[in-house]
């Protein structure tokens, strides 16, 4: 990945110290500095600075949020108002009260899914197809297609480890409430969006999220249909590696990843 002008940098010289990496509160400038380094202590320190910049930044969203809940309630509004508030006497409406169903903490979050314990779920064969278009990349058309499919959920799962509330083991059911693929993009694309603020819960907004932001800033088209990812419990495993199939690509032809072999 290419590095553009930081607000900070990593240090010129010496080996990284746990204090130097704290002190960077950039994800990108963690994220170049990740993709350069090949010592395997460095690239071990690097991705839990990662995880506590993501975590200060989820924690900091909830003093914030806080903070306005205490300025409402000071106002006489309850909590669980939108931010047009509630009248005393009116009765919230269903979308509030479904609102305050979704208070789960993000450490609920991290754990992974019952879904998502059974690895190498192929989806169903009768699943209706996702795609809006044919897919770019045939799995049959590529020699050695089994060792290209692992390689690319290998690569899947090393961008996306440091994130909170992701466990990719599969194309499948790894990807069902949409954090995956927000991750996946959120990790080249840092500017687009706030992961901290995802609800995990959220699977529409979490797609939609997380496709326009690849096609707004990366030029991927939206392959896979939200209507359709809704309706199934978990996608269907050829449409979603055709989907990073195409999100590939299209880094690789923006210079954001680097191979010496062609794309997968």
């Amino acid at each position: 990945m290419e590095t553009g002008t930081d607000a900070q940098a990593a240090p010129s010289s010496g080996p990284l110290t746990s204090e130097q990496l704290a002190a960077i509160d950039d994800e990108q400038t963690l994220s170049d500095m990740l993709d350069k380094t090949e010592d395997f202590e460095q690239r071990r320190m690097i991705r839990a600075a990662m995880r506590d910049l993501l975590k200060r930044k989820r924690e900091q969203r909830e003093r914030e949020r806080g903070s306005r809940q205490k300025d409402l309630r000071q106002q006489g509004v309850g909590t669980s108002a939108p931010a047009g508030g509630i009248h005393k006497g009116q009765k919230p409406s269903s979308t509030t009260q479904q609102s305050q169903q979704k208070t789960t903490t993000w450490t609920k979050a991290a754990a992974p899914s019952p879904s998502k314990s059974a690895p190498n779920s192929q989806g169903s064969p009768g699943s209706p197809s996702m795609t809006k278009a044919q897919p770019i990349f045939g799995e049959a058309a590529v020699p050695n297609s089994r060792n290209v499919k692992q390689m690319l959920l290998d690569w899947c799962r090393a961008k996306t480890e440091p994130y909170e509330g992701v466990e990719i083991q599969n194309f499948s059911s790894s990807w069902a409430d949409g954090l995956a693929f927000c991750a996946l993009v959120h990790r080249f694309f840092p500017e687009g969006f706030e992961y901290c603020t995802l609800d995990p819960y959220d699977r529409k907004a979490n797609f939609e999220k997380a496709f326009k932001t690849a096609e707004r800033l990366g030029g991927c088209p939206a392959l896979l249909d939200v209507d359709d990812l809704l309706r199934m419990r978990e996608p269907d495993w050829k449409c979603v590696y055709t989907y990073i199939q195409e999100f590939y690509r299209c880094l690789v032809e923006k210079g954001l990843v680097k191979t010496k072999k062609k794309t997968p």
